[in-house]
């Protein structure tokens, strides 16, 4: 029988903070029941093993999927839908600082609302500066390229109807950005204000690279307005260089002009062959992708699946 309600973790160096997490789930009591998918993502401490160990002891039907190397968050949490069975699906971070109780209120407003989707809207962060900032940046970015309300606030702490979770797993591209999957699929989305708790152990492991590869992937993976902007660039370099050279030559008729040039001829060259460089940057990481997506890049490459029974 289907569970109302799967909650997804996707788990990266996980080992001292999953246990509570984990009992503090399956400690919940939830109308039409629910299950728990881990998702380790090429995590190499220990894991791998705290999760078997949960897996004996576990109150509720508890999956474990392990992934043979590290693919990102992402890609980790499309793996927990591919193996959740329930008639909504909550992903949550690892680390304690989505409450499981929100999460419930979630999946509440989901259903009451017959919503497809709902995000949690953090009342307060307890992030570093650097990271809201960078998160802060990413709604700014999305506002512009994605089709989302204007201002509406995205976070991964989200709750999807199985119907979205489900064609949001059908993509197979080795660069997933999930919030551009879901709003590819649906707009019956709605947001309520959550509490953002301490970490409860441990150092986040989302650091700045991370997050410009979410970037990259939102600016490439679900837009073309990056090349139209720069169609538009190099439309706009094009004209001013014609009425550059326009304004040149009637310096030169007039005998008004400078009688050196290196200065300007060389500040000039650096503008246009770095704008060049740009555009052919941004059209190779369009043709990189497309060649990575081509030739069967894995999105994530499962090395076991384990469940429990209950008794």
């Amino acid at each position: 029988m289907r569970p109302a309600l799967s909650f997804v973790i996707p788990l990266y160096y996980s080992a001292e903070t999953i246990g509570p997490l984990v009992n503090e789930i399956a400690g919940l009591t939830i109308a039409g029941g629910h299950e728990l998918v881990l998702v380790n993502d090429g995590s190499r401490d220990e894991t791998a093993a705290r999760c078997r160990e949960l897996l004996k002891n576990a109150r509720i039907p508890v999956t474990f999927v392990n992934h043979a190397r590290n693919f990102g968050e992402h890609n980790a949490v499309i793996s927990g839908y591919r193996h959740a069975q329930g008639a909504y699906i909550v992903n949550l971070d690892d680390d304690g600082q989505n409450p499981p109780a929100e999460a419930v209120r979630l999946w509440e407003h989901a259903v009451r609302e017959r919503l497809d989707v709902v995000y949690g809207h953090y009342s307060e962060k307890q992030h570093s500066g650097w990271r809201n900032l960078g998160s802060w940046f990413t709604n700014r970015l999305t506002d512009w390229l994605l089709d989302k309300p204007k201002g509406f606030y995205l976070s991964s702490f989200r709750c999807v109807s199985a119907f979205v979770a489900q064609e949001v797993a059908r993509h197979e591209s080795p660069f997933p950005y999930i919030d551009g999957l879901i709003l590819q699929v649906t707009q019956e989305v709605g947001a309520i204000e959550v509490r953002h708790a301490a970490r409860t152990a441990g150092q986040s492991g989302y650091n700045l690279r991370r997050l410009v590869r979410l970037w990259v992937s939102t600016f490439v993976n679900f837009s073309i307005m990056p090349l139209r902007l720069a169609t538009l660039l190099g439309l706009l370099m094009a004209v001013g260089g014609i009425l550059g050279l326009g304004f040149v030559f009637y310096l030169r008729l007039t005998n008004k002009g400078p009688d050196y040039g290196w200065g300007t001829l060389m500040g000039a060259l650096l503008v246009f062959s770095g704008t060049q460089l740009v555009i052919l940057g941004l059209i190779g990481e369009y043709l990189g992708r497309m060649f990575l997506t081509v030739n069967r890049r894995p999105q994530s490459v499962v090395r076991s699946v384990e469940r429990n029974e209950i008794k």
